[in-house]
């Protein structure tokens, strides 16, 4: 099909590139961006949603995702 076989064996995991948690920098390892531009729209969405999603998202994230091996 056109699924990419590194994003198939890829796992989303924290980074250890990470400013807080590592979240934002774990999905942009995991979907290929540069971790500065998945920072700056986890901003932007959580100011869109008046910080409390954004919040919650980050925190449930932070809890499930697993450390970088």
């Amino acid at each position: 099909m056109g699924i990419n076989k590194n994003i198939m064996s890829a796992k989303l995991v924290k980074s250890s590139r990470k400013v807080i948690a590592g979240v934002c920098g774990g999905i942009a390892d995991y979907i290929g961006w540069d971790p500065v531009w998945v920072r700056i729209l986890f901003i932007i969405l959580t100011i869109a949603t008046a910080f409390i999603t954004g919040i919650l998202v980050y925190g449930v994230l932070w809890i499930a995702m697993p450390d970088q091996a």
